[in-house]
Parts: structure tokens; C-alpha cells; sequence
């Protein structure tokens, strides 16, 4: 499948701006406002892209609903052939190409080039927001290529086929480090190939050899954190010809929302308790999710929280 491409056409192609910046917002739309490719509709990230009203993750799936107010208002047709962009080498595009392909366009792309590399090679820009006239497009959503927390289970307990293939860092893999969610570690069985290393120069190599990740023929679901980093992993795989891909949207963060889903984990040697009280704080810890290195360091701080009191 060809999914990333150079193009500089504002005749041919729709095109849609998917910059952002997580932790600002209000980044990519103030960048829009400043400029943009000639005709390109923005789709923000929380606004367009994400229910964040939904508990399903950080990043949830917009519901059917509100994608079908979103193609129309962006004035998409079956027929369009579309180009996405971000500011290069970053998964907004990315994300923004999945959700076409899950409401059924065919003819959509990612930009090679970020939104600064497209102006230096002399794309047409402006700071005219277009006036897009809506339309009454009826998606035709393609659920083979969708993943929820039950059809990951099912891989787990092998009623279904397919790896799971984490996009996370592979310090958060390991559960060694986590940032973000409350509990570290990895949803059970899943393989690792960290997105990022699919970047070169702020923008996606092509030429990123995968084969070492999964054969084609293998049924992949791809997950991240919250789903947003796992689509460049999943649009590379489908450059690359595999077929039988899935993006499980909800990802980690939705994974460790049910308390009874178990997650793996490369564990450091966990801290010692040497009294009945220490015992309970690192038992208590512990039932609370807390693993490797967070679960050290909120030992140690509690630890330190009861000797103050003594």
C-alpha cells in the first residue's frame, strides 16, 4: 500500500493539516491560523480526533457520530483524494490518515514532508481559512482494521490470531519507566518496536526495515499509550505490505483502566520491608498498580513520609 508520499498538488489532492503539540493544545491551531497548505481544513487532535469524553484512554475513538460530522464538515467525499500533514516526522498525520482509512477512504496519504519542508519546497501557502462547503458523505467504516480491549483479550487468550506489537519507548515497554500512566508495564505477550525509530531528519524513512517485527502474513494489533503513536507504527507496516493490521485505539491507558487485566512487566529487585509497617506501605503499593521503578521510588517516599512521623 503506498501511504507516505511527496507531493506539493493543492489541484489534485484534499488536503488536512493534523499539526499539534502535546501538552500546548493550542499549538497546531494557532500554527494553522498563521498559515497553512492552500485549502487545508485543520483537524485537531482532542477536538477532532479524539472523544475525550470517553473513558476508553487518553486519546479515546471518536464515536461513529461524531466522525461522520467531521468528514462532512471538512467537506470529504469518497471520491477525494486526500493528503495529510503535520509538522514532520510526528504521529498527528499519522493518526489523522487511520481514521480516514477506518471511515473508508481509499485515497488518502501522508505527507513525507512536514508542514515547514512542504513551504521551503515551495508549496503554495496562506493564512485564508477556506470556506468548505459540507456534504452529505455516508462512511463506509472498515472495522477489520479496529481493535477494542475485548478483541485484545481474545488475542491474549488465543481465541483470536495476531501479535500485539507495542509502540512505546522501550524503557516504557519494560515497565522500567512511565511518564504518563498510573501503572508501568505492558500488556501481556506484546512485542516491542518503539515509533520513533521509524524517524529520520523530521520525517518518516521509508526504508525502516521491519521484518524483524512480524512476518507479513502475521495478523498484527498495534498499541501505544493512547493510540495517537502507534498509527505512524501501523501506516508503516502498511507501507510495507502487511495486510492483516489492527490499531487498538483505547491502547495501554485504556488497558490498565479495568483493574483485573493483567500487565507484564521486567522487574528490578523490589524493595525490602523490614518492619510491619514498611510491609504494609509496599503492600499497599503494590494493590495499588505501582511496579519497577515508580513503585521504588513511591516506596521510598512513603518510607520517608513514616520516618518524619517517628
Amino acid at each position: 500500500m503506498n501511504v507516505f508520499i511527496e507531493t506539493l498538488n493543492t489541484e489534485k489532492y484534499r488536503w488536512i493539516d493534523a499539526r499539534y503539540e502535546l501538552g500546548k493544545p493550542e499549538a497546531g491551531q494557532n500554527l494553522y491560523k498563521q498559515d497553512h497548505i492552500k485549502g487545508a481544513v485543520y483537524w485537531d487532535l482532542e477536538k477532532d480526533m479524539s472523544d475525550m469524553a470517553s473513558g476508553a484512554g487518553r486519546h479515546p475513538m471518536p464515536s461513529h457520530e461524531q466522525l461522520v460530522k467531521l468528514v462532512r464538515r471538512s467537506g470529504l467525499t469518497a471520491a477525494d483524494s486526500i493528503v495529510v500533514y503535520d509538522q514532520g516526522g510526528s504521529p498527528f498525520a499519522a493518526r489523522a490518515w487511520w481514521l480516514l482509512k477506518y471511515c473508508g477512504f481509499e485515497n488518502v496519504y501522508i505527507s513525507k514532508s512536514g508542514f515547514s519542508e512542504l513551504k521551503e519546497k515551495g508549496a503554495e501557502v496562506t493564512a485564508e481559512i477556506p470556506q468548505i462547503a459540507s456534504t452529505e458523505t455516508v462512511p463506509d467504516f472498515n472495522m477489520s482494521i479496529y481493535a477494542d480491549r475485548d478483541y485484545v483479550k481474545k488475542i491474549i487468550e488465543g481465541e483470536e490470531l495476531g501479535i500485539l506489537l507495542d509502540a512505546r519507548s522501550a524503557e516504557r515497554y519494560a515497565g522500567i519507566e512511565e511518564p504518563i500512566d498510573r501503572v508501568a508495564g505492558r500488556i501481556p505477550g506484546a512485542h516491542n518496536f518503539d515509533w520513533s525509530q521509524l524517524v529520520r531528519g523530521g520525517r518518516f524513512d521509508t526504508e525502516t526495515d521491519l521484518s524483524a517485527v512480524a512476518q507479513q502474513h502475521e495478523p498484527v494489533v498495534v498499541y501505544c499509550g493512547s493510540g495517537v503513536t502507534a498509527a505512524p507504527l501501523y501506516a508503516m507496516l502498511a507501507e510495507k505490505g502487511y495486510e492483516s493490521l489492527r490499531l487498538y485505539t483505547g491502547s495501554y491507558s485504556d488497558w490498565i483502566a479495568d483493574s483485573d487485566n493483567e500487565v507484564e512487566i521486567y522487574r528490578e529487585k523490589q524493595p525490602e520491608a523490614t518492619d510491619d509497617d514498611t510491609r504494609a506501605i509496599l503492600a499497599k503499593l503494590i494493590e495499588e498498580g505501582y511496579s519497577g521503578e515508580m513503585l521504588m521510588k513511591k516506596f521510598e517516599y512513603e518510607k520517608s513520609l513514616l520516618q518524619d512521623k517517628e
